[in-house]
């Protein structure tokens, strides 16, 4: 794999690698996004972020909040595969935004990306509410990837207060067992914002991914969507009903 540039800032290395035409972002070594063009899939749990949304009833996800651009796959990911008006990116690394724009290739008619801390952005959002919000804040630690924001009921009472009232909430946790334990599924009260609350895995990740939706959404019916997508078919998403 080669290195296609590399930028040292605030003693943080940061690298694009490719493997043909797959772009990759490092951030001290962690693995942050990752982008194929000339393929269906992302590649990794990037693509577990967006298709929780094909379920989504005709015409609902029309609005998109991400938080957490690093290099915009998810952002190139929506623009190909659903039909949205806006999508916002809410990043506070300079450098991930600059590398989303110059070796992602997001451009301004994609998405409105935003440098600002998620929470403090969110506190003082004002606007219509969003139809999908993807909550992928993730930081590093000791070489390993960790939530830069505590998945509690603070958090998650925030996430809700701007989620449309048939919006879906996908959230990326580093293990279940840090999903399981999220205020959006152990709080009864938060629990009861959302009519269907979904888990994806795939086998070579240990992330899991929870999809809090306020319209029925079943196991069963993403993973025959899923595989009916073209490019889609052999990837090999594990899909769970959350009680």
């Amino acid at each position: 794999m080669a290195i296609l540039w590399e930028k040292r800032h605030g003693g943080v290395c940061y690298q694009v690698r490719s493997a043909g035409r797959t772009r990759r972002l490092y951030t001290d070594g962690v693995f942050h996004s990752q982008f194929r063009p000339q393929a269906a899939q992302a590649g990794g749990i990037w693509d577990l972020l967006w298709l929780p949304a094909l379920l989504a009833p005709p015409g609902v996800v029309r609005r998109v909040l991400v938080l957490g651009v690093g290099g915009g796959t998810v952002i190139r990911q929506i623009r190909r595969y659903l039909t949205v008006e806006t999508i916002t990116g809410v990043e506070l690394n300079p450098v991930h935004l600059q590398v989303a724009r110059r070796f992602f290739g997001v451009t301004p008619t994609m998405a409105e990306l935003i440098e600002a801390d998620a929470v403090a952005w969110l506190e003082a959002y004002s606007g219509p509410p969003f139809d999908l919000v993807i909550d992928d804040l993730f930081g590093e630690r000791d070489g390993e990837p960790v939530r830069a924001v505590s998945a509690n009921p603070r958090w998650c009472r925030l996430l809700c207060r701007h989620l449309g009232e048939d919006g879906l909430l996908v959230m990326n946790f580093v293990a279940a067992a840090d999903l399981h334990n999220s205020a959006c599924q152990a709080y009864r009260r938060l629990r009861g914002e959302f009519t269907s609350r979904l888990r994806l895995t795939l086998p070579a990740y240990d992330n899991a991914i929870g999809a809090f939706s306020r319209f029925p959404a079943l196991a069963r019916d993403l993973r025959r969507r899923i595989a009916a997508l073209p490019g889609f078919g052999d990837l090999p998403v594990a899909v769970q009903q959350m009680g």
